[in-house]
């Protein structure tokens, strides 16, 4: 993940993809991937997180989703029951800690499977 990304697809947050990048720079086996909807990173082919619009997703699992989904800015994905999204209105440090807390997690589970 050293190499310099494109610019976010047009209504991509950049802040979060920003974020997610630089957290991402920091694990291991993480890969990138833009197409017109937005950013997805993944390991092994499966997706981890994804950010479209101002929504990030994170593949969480079913157990720590459920409690993510009853902080601030969460909710249920439409991308399944193992995922989590958070849409905060700025992404103050509670937001940010949140998102990279949730990648770093999701990171951790795919290492798993």
């Amino acid at each position: 993940m050293s190499e310099p990304h494109a610019s976010p697809a047009p209504g991509v947050s950049t802040e979060l993809v920003v974020l997610l990048d630089a957290t991402a720079s920091a694990l291991s086996g993480v890969d990138r991937r833009q197409d017109g909807r937005g950013v997805t990173w993944s390991i092994g082919g499966q997706p981890i997180a994804m950010v479209e619009g101002t929504m990030a997703s994170f593949r969480i699992g079913r157990e720590i989703g459920a409690a993510a989904r009853n902080t601030p800015d969460a909710s249920a994905s439409a991308l399944g029951p193992d995922w989590v999204a958070l849409q905060p209105e700025s992404l103050d440090d509670h937001a940010r800690d949140r998102a990279v807390a949730w990648f770093a997690a999701a990171h951790r589970r795919a290492g798993r499977g």
